[in-house]
């Protein structure tokens, strides 16, 4: 959307068919517009760690970004408070924060590649905030093993898995399967600086 105000009309209007659990705008203000034991409809149709509709089992928050501008620093700090709160209050694990890129492969792109998730994860607001190197052959195959290990588990071919894990741990990252497209965590030495 254009930007909060038209996005909160949108998540409000029933002919729409979305909703959002809450809102942030780019100047960190968070609406909620629905109560968090209520189911809303943000994610549609996708899967997770093998467990399918997602709006059942989650808490959708929208950010007002278009993707192609960095996320502002008030909004990222109003999204860590809320993901603290609502991590504590549901006792959900850093590995069960996702964006509706990781369950929906190819069908959304949000929160997009300038969204940062290596920030989330070196707080512990995000999953895979470290984890073993691996070590074994580069081959498709033992990539889509590893990427459903890790809860990629949603249908989709293996050039669109690359890319939806790349645009989580490794946006800058481009061209054919590597080695290191296997390592599906944020290091905090490594968020951001490869030379791939």
């Amino acid at each position: 959307m254009a930007c909060a105000a038209s996005a909160l009309r949108r998540l409000c209007d029933p002919a729409s068919e979305v909703s959002a659990h809450y809102l942030i705008d780019v100047s960190g203000g968070v609406c909620q517009l629905v109560a968090e034991e209520a189911r809303a409809w943000h994610a549609g149709q996708g899967e997770w760690a093998g467990l399918d509709d997602i709006n059942s089992r989650s808490i959708g928050i929208e950010l007002d970004n278009r993707g192609s501008e960095p996320f502002s620093e008030p909004q990222m700090r109003a999204l860590e408070a809320l993901l603290r709160a609502i991590m504590e209050r549901w006792d959900i694990p850093p590995d069960g924060v996702i964006g509706h890129s990781d369950m929906a492969p190819g069908r959304k792109q949000d929160p997009g590649l300038r969204f940062d998730w290596a920030r989330l994860a070196r707080q512990g607001l995000a999953g895979f905030a470290g984890g073993p190197r691996y070590d074994g052959a580069v081959s498709e195959s033992a990539f889509v093993d590893r990427a459903r290990a890790r809860g990629f588990t949603a249908p989709c071919d293996p050039e669109t898995l690359l890319a939806t894990t790349r645009l989580r741990f490794a946006p800058w990252r481009s061209g054919p399967l590597v080695a290191a497209d296997f390592d599906l965590h944020h290091g905090i030495e490594t968020a951001g600086v490869e030379s791939d």
